[in-house]
């Protein structure tokens, strides 16, 4: 009779494993994290994407049926805090506070009621003739679409610093820039700051480090591929996008022929 039960039991485990198999690298989910930074009716300078192309790429979400989540369902779901992203996700971001994104990016992000995270550093803002002013900030966030995290104080780059500075002093302007422009943003907002984006994508292991020590859990580069369980949690990539993305490589990127081709879009 036991050895009945235990054959049983054989039987079911393995057909249980067979029927619903354990989760593996190819079952994770991908999401395209999109990096913008200035936006206007002209391209400006090689960081402008034209509102006219951004509302073609966000009509092009929607008529794909393509869903913008919030930065912090994604975020959760890498921490393995959340159930995965819907299929077909998107993340939108904006770096560095520029007032183009009141001017030009709040009417379309209304206008398609999608949710954006800004990743600001905090010096320009009411300070910079490009920035944003900490009012026009808090509209954004009383808007319900916008989350603010963190971009470090004043967007260094971080091998440049290394190389000038002795160690101890190094080691300062990186507590500095991670601390610093936490506490202002959790000031301002009253919200968590617990999300960075490395300034011009530099990163390295004892950034990383540093940064989970100011109390950051996942940090975001620009080394465009899709963000997913498999990247590291403080290298994150996001794809930075230019104007000249337009719609086709737009949708290569979202879809993941950019991934699959070694699409270059820039």
């Amino acid at each position: 009779m036991i050895r009945t039960i235990r054959f049983l039991a054989v039987i079911t485990v393995l057909v249980v494993g067979f029927c619903c198999p354990a989760a593996s690298a190819d079952d994770q989910v991908t999401v395209p994290v999109l990096c913008y930074h200035r936006f206007g009716p002209k391209v400006a300078d090689g960081m402008t994407v034209t509102t006219k192309v951004f509302e073609s790429q966000l009509q092009w979400l929607k008529d794909h049926q393509y869903t913008v989540i919030p930065l912090r369902t994604l975020v959760n779901y890498l921490r393995g805090q959340g159930p995965p992203p819907p299929p077909k996700s998107v993340v939108i971001t904006a770096d560095d506070a520029h007032k183009t994104v009141f001017s030009d990016m709040l009417p379309l992000v209304r206008k398609y009621n999608i949710p954006v995270t800004l990743f600001i550093y905090p010096s320009c803002v009411s300070n910079a003739s490009y920035a944003m002013t900490w009012d026009q900030l808090k509209q954004l966030q009383q808007t319900g679409l916008f989350d603010m995290q963190g971009h470090t104080f004043w967007h260094p780059n971080f091998k440049k610093e290394k190389k000038k500075l002795k160690p101890p002093e190094y080691q300062k302007l990186v507590d500095t820039q991670l601390t610093k422009s936490k506490a202002i943003l959790e000031k301002r907002f009253g919200a968590t700051v617990d999300v960075l984006a490395w300034p011009f994508g530099i990163y390295d292991g004892e950034l990383e480090k540093d940064a989970a020590k100011a109390g950051y859990v996942v940090a975001f580069s620009i080394d465009r591929r899709n963000a997913s369980p498999s990247e590291k949690i403080m290298e994150q990539p996001r794809y930075l996008m230019v104007n000249g993305d337009g719609t086709k490589n737009f949708e290569a990127i979202v879809t993941g022929r950019a991934q699959e081709k070694g699409h270059k879009t820039y």
